[in-house]
């Protein structure tokens, strides 16, 4: 199965928030939203003049079906790391001396999960950043666009001696394999991360879900900017 689940994003999804966006990826839905603090960075920021971004992810308590205690990024591992990763790779697309003394935060917060949602947070996350963005540039809070690249993920892995793409739950939890791999636009990795959950997996297997990861990535950044074009978002990046 080499074919991403059906994605959709829903602008606005948040009344008085412009800068939101829905995304669903197959029955995973994570509401991503993008806001600004104007003139404050963290420290290390200071003192090379740039700018930041920073992302939070959450996910709802029942978003799995099952019961799980509120999640805090302060204190849950699993969630600090996915927040960490949502981070690196939208930081990634983003020419930090052109934001400024501003910092750019994206929140994430998974609704219902099935399978992906840390990839799905990415995905939303980049097109909620692209919608900030154009408004920062609209006031004149920012001079020059300073998103380099698109940005978007996917998963990949090993079930019952297949490789599949874009992991649903169901499969993702008899997987023996699972990779989460983060490209932009230039098919430049970002990220990836791997594991053997069953059996062990050599390098011509991880060549192939590679190959199978980065054409899902196009896919997805086709339909990024298939849904940007539609609200007139030319920010001429690649």
């Amino acid at each position: 199965m080499n074919k991403i689940r059906a994605i959709k994003f829903e602008i606005g999804y948040l009344k008085n928030v412009p800068e939101s966006c829905l995304i669903s990826m197959g029955d995973t839905k994570v509401l991503c939203v993008a806001s600004v603090e104007l003139n404050k960075v963290p420290p290390h920021c200071e003192e090379k003049k740039i700018g930041w971004l920073s992302a939070e992810y959450s996910m709802l308590p029942m978003a799995g079906g099952t019961r799980t205690a509120r999640q805090r990024s302060s204190s849950a591992g699993r969630t600090k790391e996915i927040s960490r990763i949502i981070g690196r790779s939208l930081r990634a697309s983003v020419d930090l001396e052109k934001l400024g003394k501003n910092t750019i935060l994206i929140d994430c917060d998974v609704i219902q999960a099935d399978g992906g949602t840390r990839t799905a947070a990415i995905n939303g996350g980049f097109v909620a950043m692209m919608l900030l963005m154009k408004r920062l540039l609209k006031e004149k809070v920012l001079a020059t666009n300073p998103l380099k690249n698109y940005v978007a993920a996917i998963s990949a892995g090993i079930a019952g001696g297949k490789k599949i793409l874009d992991l649903s739950a169901k499969v993702d939890n008899i997987a023996d394999v699972d990779i989460n791999v983060v490209m932009n636009g230039k098919d430049k990795f970002i990220e990836i991360q791997g594991s053997s959950e069953g059996e062990t997996f050599d390098k011509k297997d991880l060549d192939e879900l590679l190959k199978m990861a980065s054409s899902g990535i196009r896919e997805v950044i086709k339909k990024q900017k298939k849904i940007l074009a539609k609200l007139n978002m030319d920010l001429q990046i690649q």
